[in-house]
């Protein structure tokens, strides 16, 4: 690296990514470690887990995503210390990093709320690994339900139950009832459309609370209609190898997705700084880590109050406006401007439930059915990197909507007793 200003931004999700693109041609040195070496595309990672994508379809090699930017490296490693005074980075298998100004976007992790003994039984989606060993568990359910001769055992096989009534809990649900009781039903000779029971279980009074309720109720309807056992209310009290408890109610399964929680990475314990309740580093109007003016902290990362007062969602837009603002604040310090304070533009949310049915909230307007899954089918298409996965994955939407299939039905690996 040449003798100049050192940026190192840790972590290539959103926020990291659009920091590094914004310094491609800024008078700097940028370093970017990941301790994975693709960028994934997290909002479809579900497909991946419903058999309706392949793992390739929505992520992209760090190193070629950032290859013609001549000021950037890419290192494959882990960040375990952070030291403020000395402005260095110590990683698992380098040598420390200097830094001049440092840019955390590490995202998040799941969060079980102090029931950590529910993770083997209850997985999450947050990896790519996360996705297929939720494909595996889904196809293998099938499998072995097709030659079950125990009513009660096949029973448990068929039903699936998703934890949690945000976008990617409404969104896997939908997808698992496609998956089960229409997509597989013509391969099965023993498994008709009503064989299988898809529960989705949300502790709130309704489904997608950030939502305006229009759209909570347009979207309870159309899981409904696919077949999906919508529970509000309840609170799960035990998550077993068998079942679900439920508010007092035992619901025998052997599938179980988690999507009700998220805990952020341990950034708060490199800075030494106490985190919120959900671990998240709390940053100043700046999107610097309080009490330093060389750290940034963004995306899941970062607990942040916008200059209008409102708290910043977690969501990918949002990573990726705050990765541009703290390039653009970088380079306006290194040549001496003010810049202000960093302010959050809605453009609005969405979620999709099943084949052609999905909900959209854009400034005033509110969307439902399949004008709704157009636009969210545009906006995911367009947010994807590289044209050759846009390409791909709209190819398999649309031999989807046509045929019902899902090409990715593979289960990889060998079937431990039990099928698991």
């Amino acid at each position: 690296m040449a003798n100049r200003p050192h940026v190192v931004i840790v972590g290539a999700g959103f926020g990291g990514l659009a920091a590094a693109r914004a310094l491609a041609d800024a008078p700097i040195d940028v370093t970017v470690i990941d301790r994975r070496n693709h960028h994934l595309f997290q909002p479809l990672l579900y497909q991946v887990a419903t058999a309706g994508l392949s793992p390739a379809d929505i992520a992209g090699s760090i190193r070629s995503i950032l290859r013609d930017q001549k000021n950037t490296r890419v290192l494959l490693d882990e960040v375990c210390r952070i030291d403020r005074l000395q402005r260095i980075v110590h990683t698992r298998n380098g040598r420390p990093l200097q830094y001049d100004w440092l840019i955390i976007a590490t995202g998040a992790q799941h969060s079980y709320f102090g029931k950590d003994e529910w993770a083997p039984h209850a997985p999450g989606i947050k990896t790519i690994d996360d996705a297929t060993a939720v494909r595996r568990r889904v196809l293998i359910a099938l499998e072995r339900a097709e030659t079950e001769l125990d009513k009660s055992t096949r029973d448990a096989l068929l039903t699936f139950v998703v934890i949690g009534g945000g976008p990617t809990g409404v969104e896997m649900a939908g997808a698992i009832a496609e998956l089960a009781r229409q997509s597989v039903s013509k391969d099965f000779r023993h498994i008709t459309p009503h064989c299988s029971k898809v529960w989705l279980l949300q502790k709130g009074n309704r489904l997608l609370p950030s939502f305006p309720e229009k759209l909570s109720a347009d979207a309870r309807r159309a899981l409904e209609h696919l077949g999906v056992s919508v529970r509000l209310g309840g609170n799960v009290e035990q998550v077993t190898s068998s079942g679900v408890s439920v508010s007092g109610e035992f619901i025998p399964t052997h599938t179980v997705v988690w999507a009700a929680g998220v805990m952020a990475s341990p950034a708060a314990h490199w800075l030494t700084c106490k985190p919120d309740r959900s671990g998240r580093v709390e940053v100043d109007s700046m999107l610097k880590a309080k009490g330093s003016h060389d750290i940034f902290v963004i995306g899941d990362t970062a607990r942040c109050i916008d200059a209008t007062g409102r708290e910043i969602p977690g969501v990918a837009p949002a990573a990726k406006q705050q990765g541009r603002y703290a390039a653009q604040a970088i380079l306006a310090q290194l040549h001496g401007q003010t810049v202000e304070p960093f302010r959050y533009r809605d453009y609005g949310q969405m979620a999709t439930i099943g084949r052609a049915r999905a909900v959209c909230s854009i400034g005033g307007v509110k969307l439902s059915g399949h004008t709704a899954w157009l636009v969210w089918c545009l906006a995911h298409v367009w947010y994807l990197n590289g044209l050759r996965n846009r390409i791909s994955v709209t190819i398999s939407w649309i031999w989807n909507y046509l045929t019902f299939e899902r090409g990715a039905r593979l289960i990889t690996g060998e079937l431990e007793s039990g099928g698991r």
